[in-house]
């Protein structure tokens, strides 16, 4: 054994859960993790939402892994060690999202960008920069990160309401915060989904002067206007597509694929607008014509996210807001029945799997 793998795994404990090598199903697979650092803590996992980006990197959609890979990053539970410079306690409930490691040093981290430090460790398939210990994720029964990351989950919200906060959540709370969403504002949501739904949900508890449903069909009408949408436009309806051009002032995209048409979405966004895209799809090209960005003052960004900062500030603005996601919940023992539940497009609006620790805690 080499002196790096020493140091990688504690070879005391092992964490069972569900991996991928590159397709599906998933298998039981079992590892032993990093050992437990003086600011970490393990956790036993009760609840973890399932992301498109779990789908995208099990299906090797986004490049092939190293090795098995366990995902999931929308991870709550229950702290049940904890080093001695943990900022987290034996007994709390936390939740981990999809970073679990940065630098803390360098400008992005300082400035609350940790999600994109040059040393930041995503939740699973990534490496400890220190250590080179593989992350692993939520669809197990335990994981240790640093608690800086462990976020405390605040009392009004529920363990499996507060699992896809940690990534749906604080991916459409961030851009809406960063681009100044609220009086004043017109934001508009493209696609009512995962992301979507809470989205909407933000956008009326910032207090945007109007919130703007978009989706390819008027099925989700009446479900974006309990949202808190304060309109809805079908995009293949011409005439509502039409009426609501060069309306927004932040247009968040939360789905596109290699048929996207750019230049009929940049029509929704407003002189001196932005659309933000917090989709990445597996193969897709932005084609934009430069006339309709640079005659109108029109930008396109992109949002990774969010770091420790604002994730904890979204949960407690979730709870003081009572914005919540829409969920299913499943058992983790059939994990691909969930995911195969969850690709097919059927839930509304992000599935949630439960361990058998979820039962314990539910007792308490």
């Amino acid at each position: 054994m080499s002196a790096t793998k020493a140091i990688a795994e504690d070879l005391t404990a092992t964490f069972t859960g569900w991996a991928s090598t590159g397709s599906l199903p998933l298998k039981k697979f079992s590892y032993h993790p990093r050992p437990l650092g003086p600011q970490d803590v393990e956790v036993e996992i009760t609840h973890c939402g399932i992301c498109g980006s779990d789908v995208h990197t099990m299906t090797s959609g986004w490049g092939e892994l190293s090795g098995p890979c366990i995902t999931g990053h929308e991870i709550v539970g229950t702290v049940v060690e904890a080093g001695p410079e943990s900022l987290r306690k034996v007994g709390e409930l936390v939740g981990i999202g999809a970073i679990v490691d940065a630098c803390g040093e360098c400008k992005d981290c300082k400035e609350g960008f940790d999600q994109l430090c040059h040393k930041s460790t995503y939740t699973y398939n990534s490496t400890y920069h220190a250590s080179g210990a593989k992350s692993y994720g939520g669809y197990a029964d335990r994981v240790r990160v640093n608690s800086q990351y462990a976020h405390k989950i605040p009392s009004e919200i529920s363990a499996a309401e507060a699992a896809p906060l940690l990534c749906a959540g604080v991916t459409t709370y961030t851009p809406l915060k960063h681009f100044g969403a609220g009086p004043g504002k017109r934001v508009g949501v493209m696609g009512i989904g995962g992301l979507g739904h809470l989205g909407i949900q933000w956008a009326a508890a910032l207090k945007a002067d109007e919130v703007v449903a978009i989706s390819t069909s008027d099925n989700k009408r009446e479900e974006a206007k309990k949202l808190g949408a304060t309109k809805f436009v079908n995009s293949r309806n011409e005439e509502e597509r039409k009426a609501a051009r060069h309306s927004l002032d932040i247009l968040l995209l939360t789905s596109n694929d290699k048929n996207t048409n750019w230049a009929e979405l940049i029509e929704y966004v407003a002189n001196h607008g932005t659309l933000v895209l917090l989709a990445l799809p597996e193969i897709a090209t932005i084609a934009v014509p430069p006339s309709s960005l640079l005659m109108r003052h029109v930008s396109i960004a992109g949002s990774l996210v969010g770091g420790w900062k604002i994730t904890q500030e979204m949960l407690e603005f979730a709870a003081k807001t009572g914005v919540r996601p829409w969920i299913e919940k499943m058992p983790m023992s059939d994990a691909n029945a969930a995911i195969n539940h969850m690709m097919e497009g059927r839930p509304r609006y992000r599935i949630v799997m439960e361990t058998e620790a979820a039962a314990r805690l539910q007792k308490h």
